[in-house]
């Protein structure tokens, strides 16, 4: 992501940390008082964007690194095992940070929390899924067609699997990686199950092949404002469909399984790419440092990290009993924080073999001497 030209990747990137950041603090810290607001209620609505934008841009990394593997005349097999490897480690991260949040909430966390599926894990096992497309439609025109099926099919299967097809003959640790059940027999709208979370992965991965296509390196502001016109066309499509009087599904729950529901935040996620792209490329994203592009860079560990500090802990403000303006400061503050851990991050990455080279050598020194 260091061309100029993908620093918009980025920008997003951090826009998802910030406004995770504003759903966690509050969620967090606001006293009941200040939680009949009407405020807080659209602090809430802003939720849903976050983790479909991760997802999201999860895949357009993906398509991303695929086609420079590509272009390096890699074959298929070895793009695949790549990208499989690559979702395996975030998988195992996920279940790391469970069990890293689980010792730190000791005694008071449950010991269900160690399975419980949240945004980390679907990240992981929707780049698996998306490795697994690449070994099996080998071939970019092959590769869109078959991740596009595959996000229309993931959204479409929702529902039921919340439902009326619960795979209820698996153990509640793996269906809930289907539907989000947990331990508590009913799906959680909380949770991010593979349904319908995986498909924004899938759409990401389809807007990164083509925005990283032939064409599309030759043309990259058309190909950016077609995905916003087509985001707009994808929206009065899902509205369309919400007003007709066909009903597919028994269950019909538009803010949580619905289909329609998803090709709207798909509508938002194009969109929102597009005024991302136009703020970095002639608006003030632009303008010398930034603190979204920054934190972007490094977005798994500003997650990894500000957890602990909204909700784990070491919170920084007394969790449940903060008013609007204690808590708005302890969002600026986690915000700074964030950005600052990034910008050390990024300094010192690589340079680890320095640090313990510096601090070996006065010790070979002295037995020298």
């Amino acid at each position: 992501m260091g061309q100029p030209r993908f620093g918009y990747i980025d920008w997003l990137r951090g826009f998802a940390c910030l406004a995770m950041f504003e759903v966690h603090c509050y969620d967090s810290w606001l006293s009941p008082a200040a939680r009949h607001t009407a405020f807080y209620g659209w602090s809430r609505f802003s939720g849903i964007l976050p983790a479909p934008l991760f997802l999201f841009l999860a895949g357009i990394s993906v398509a991303l690194v695929t086609g420079r593997m590509r272009k390096k005349e890699l074959g298929g097999n070895q793009i695949a095992a790549t990208t499989i490897r690559r979702g395996a480690e975030i998988l195992g991260l996920a279940l790391l940070f469970r069990l890293q949040d689980f010792a730190l909430a000791w005694p008071w966390s449950p010991w269900t929390d160690l399975l419980r599926v949240d945004i980390l894990n679907t990240i992981g096992v929707s780049i698996v899924l998306m490795g697994l497309v690449c070994w099996i439609a080998q071939g970019p025109v092959a590769n869109l067609l078959t991740a596009s099926a595959a996000g229309l099919g993931i959204a479409m299967a929702t529902p039921p699997l919340w439902t009326t097809w619960r795979p209820r003959w698996l153990p509640w640790y793996l269906e809930s990686y289907v539907n989000g059940v947990h331990n508590l027999d009913k799906p959680q709208a909380w949770l991010f199950p593979i349904f319908p979370w995986a498909a924004f992965a899938f759409a990401g991965l389809v807007a990164g092949l083509l925005l990283f296509s032939e064409w599309a390196e030759e043309n990259p502001e058309k190909t950016v404002s077609l995905l916003g016109a087509a985001g707009v066309g994808i929206y009065y499509l899902s509205v369309w469909l919400d007003v007709s009087p066909v009903r597919l599904y028994a269950v019909y729950d538009y803010w949580h399984t619905s289909p329609n529901f998803f090709l709207v935040r798909v509508a938002l996620l194009l969109g929102g790419m597009c005024l991302g792209y136009a703020w970095c490329r002639w608006g003030a994203g632009e303008w010398g440092f930034s603190p979204l592009m920054q934190m972007g860079q490094t977005s798994l560990l500003v997650y990894w990290v500000h957890i602990e500090f909204v909700y784990g802990r070491f919170s920084i403000l007394k969790k449940g009993s903060q008013t609007l303006a204690a808590a708005t400061a302890g969002l600026a503050i986690i915000f700074v924080a964030m950005v600052l851990l990034s910008m050390v991050r990024t300094r010192w990455k690589g340079r680890g073999a320095e640090f313990w080279a510096s601090l070996r050598r006065p010790q070979r020194t002295a037995t020298e001497a």
